[in-house]
């Protein structure tokens, strides 16, 4: 009898129709697949039980997740030569294997039924989200949602992040730190919203004070961050104490939709919108114009994906959905833009920020596999496995073209129509008459 990898290889191609690009190791030790490419460790058959029952995306992910498939080589070219090949060409879109009513397939299918013994499912990694019910984005389910992402520490954040604490990406206008990135980001940010001394900014989904603080401390604004995110805001209202400018930033626990003290001179909201989701979006650009004075404007700073052809067939990717982003959408900024022009919104700018996505999530990736020890100890070997792979198939994603990242810079005219805005676009100065 053939050794596992061997059979492996063999059934991928029936089942994929053309051979596997990766290497396999299997769990007796054999290898099969061309020379030289990242090698694909399946460690324990179970993983092949996952993918039998959840064919696809979160079947592979279940099987990371628990440590039963590992990669070894490039990460970023393993994802890269099997993206296409499981996740676009392997599935049909709702995660199983396309023409299964093929005799060929069905019987790789059965082989891979041998081969995987006993055949009933493993329970799913318990970083993975179960149990979710009720309707869409409810403020209790957006909290727990956000709890699942943000509330895992602390430390463990800043291991990945660095000392900048900004997670979102970062603006690379030279070889420099990610630190010196993330201030140029948060900059840009303050520069575009033309703040100025005594100016009232409200930062939604304010993370861990960033942005509140930088806008403080450099512009002399007088901030109001909101998260959902207990453990954020304490670090957050540490970080404000430590830099003692309690009394120009406020930190809550609170939620956008309740928000009830504007107008404020400027809104940001930096990778926030993300969580949003389409039933809910109006909303929050209705909610953010209303908090906004006549005048003020609005960076939303928010990833987009491709539109598809048929937008009614666009699902919520499964391992995002289940291990990272809990109900997390993204729309086509097209739309985004649409949404908030209905709300009363003029956009006055759109910048294009894909590359330096990639680049950050780089960054992040290596600090992560730097501290790769420290990082399990934090949370937990399937956690940390659960943000290497998403961090590094994102790179992909950006680099690729798959998704983007845009600051969209609006505002709320006046009355008589007037923007309050510079002639010339991206001056990023107030107006000498603001």
């Amino acid at each position: 009898m053939a050794d596992a990898a061997s059979r492996l290889t063999a059934l991928a191609q029936e089942l994929l129709g053309e051979p596997l690009p990766v290497r396999v190791r299997a769990w007796d030790g054999s290898e099969s697949g061309p020379p030289g490419a990242p090698v694909l460790v399946i460690r324990n058959r179970r993983a092949l039980r996952r993918l039998l029952w959840k064919p696809g995306e979160l079947g592979l992910a279940r099987a990371w997740v628990a440590g039963e498939l590992d990669i070894e080589g490039d990460l970023y070219e393993a994802l890269d030569l099997m993206a296409g090949l499981v996740w676009e060409r392997g599935t049909d879109g709702r995660g199983g294997v396309r023409a299964l009513r093929e005799p060929r397939v069905r019987d790789a299918v059965k082989d891979l039924l041998k081969l995987s013994a006993p055949w009933l499912p493993p329970a799913p990694p318990p970083e993975e989200v179960r149990g979710r019910g009720g309707a869409l984005h409810t403020r209790r389910r957006d909290k727990e949602a956000i709890s699942h992402h943000y509330d895992v520490g602390n430390d463990f954040y800043a291991l990945v992040l660095g000392p900048s604490m900004v997670y979102s990406c970062a603006y690379w206008e030279d070889a420099g730190t990610l630190e010196d990135a993330q201030r140029d980001k948060l900059d840009l940010v303050c520069r575009k919203l033309a703040l100025k001394e005594g100016d009232r900014l409200l930062d939604v989904g304010c993370g861990w004070g960033s942005m509140a603080i930088h806008a403080a401390r450099e512009y002399g604004a007088r901030v109001t961050g909101v998260t959902l995110s207990a453990e954020q805001a304490a670090f957050a209202r540490k970080r404000v104490a430590d830099e003692g400018l309690t009394d120009r930033v406020e930190i809550r626990v609170q939620d956008y939709r309740d928000v009830r003290d504007g107008p404020y001179d400027a809104i940001s909201s930096i990778g926030m919108a993300e969580h949003v989701g389409s039933v809910r979006y109006r909303e929050y650009a209705d909610d953010l114009y209303a908090l906004l004075k006549p005048g003020g404007r609005l960076l939303n700073h928010q990833i987009g994906r491709r539109p598809e052809k048929d937008e009614s067939a666009y699902e919520i990717d499964a391992f995002i959905d289940a291990y990272v982003f809990p109900d997390g959408e993204l729309a086509p900024v097209g739309r985004t833009l649409a949404l908030l022009e209905e709300a009363g919104f003029e956009a006055r700018d759109v910048e294009a920020l894909r590359e330096h996505y990639a680049l950050t999530l780089r960054r992040w990736v290596a600090n992560l596999e730097q501290g790769w020890g420290r990082a399990v100890k934090l949370v937990s070997p399937g956690r940390a496995r659960v943000w290497r792979l998403y961090m590094a198939a994102s790179a992909l994603s950006f680099e690729r073209n798959r998704i983007g990242v845009n600051q969209i810079l609006a505002v709320r005219p006046e009355e008589d129509g007037a923007s309050r805005m510079p002639l010339r676009a991206r001056d990023w100065k107030a107006d000498a008459n603001g």
